[in-house]
């Protein structure tokens, strides 16, 4: 049996409260996105994406909660790669879901512009404002890197031999893109489709936190 000397366990210990970010994250996200679905007047989560939660007098909610599931989940990035390098995701793993805490913030700061009659009173501009292109193109790259990095943890839980682990990974990274492309040309349709690709996403990122929490004295993947 392995003895921990105390800068290993300190390691150790900072490792687990990185992690810890990446495993409330998601829940998190969802919890307020879920409360603010009852309490916005006006809003209809059938047929208003959520990003939409950015505009009008509570908007700032919506602000920091994007920009707070960024920074969790770059503390998470660096969790996992104090956790996993330089073994198996040990790089990519860390860069992707660094990626995606990146384009968290970035859609959290650059706001969509108003549509299907939210927020109230507000009119749908002729042309994409700049800020909103930002906000959509940072919509695609969420969903992609996020899709990339689960791709990366299903061959990291497959190599251990996890192959449930391996399967949920490879089948959320699929299914996220799937909603994502699927809806993209139907304003109402793709309200919905966000809604269920960020349900999916998050949360797979966010269990892969847990799963490594739960393991947390194994020794590197190589």
């Amino acid at each position: 049996m392995q003895v921990l000397t105390m800068p290993q366990t300190q390691k150790l210990s900072v490792t687990r409260l990185l992690l810890l970010g990446g495993a409330i994250a998601g829940p998190l996200f969802l919890l307020v996105v879920l409360m603010q679905d009852y309490t916005r007047p006006g809003f209809d989560p059938r047929l208003q994406p959520l990003s939409l939660l950015s505009l009008g007098d509570w908007g700032w909610v919506q602000i920091i909660n994007f920009v707070l599931a960024g920074v969790l989940n770059l503390l998470y990035a660096v969790g996992l790669w104090r956790r996993l390098h330089p073994g198996r995701a040990g790089t990519w793993g860390p860069i992707l879901i660094g990626a995606y805490g990146l384009g968290l913030i970035a859609v959290g700061i650059f706001r969509t512009d108003p549509v299907n009659g939210f927020p109230p009173g507000a009119v749908k501009p002729s042309n994409p404002s700049w800020h909103g292109a930002i906000h959509a193109l940072g919509g695609l790259f969420i969903f992609l890197v996020l899709a990339a990095a689960l791709g990366v943890f299903a061959r990291f839980f497959l190599a251990r031999k996890e192959r449930w682990w391996a399967y949920y990974c490879l089948a959320s990274a699929i299914l996220i893109l799937v909603v994502f492309f699927g809806g993209i040309h139907d304003p109402v349709l793709m309200a919905r489709t966000l809604r269920l690709g960020t349900l999916i996403g998050w949360l797979a990122a966010s269990l892969i936190a847990v799963r490594l929490l739960c393991d947390p004295e194994a020794a590197n993947e190589r």
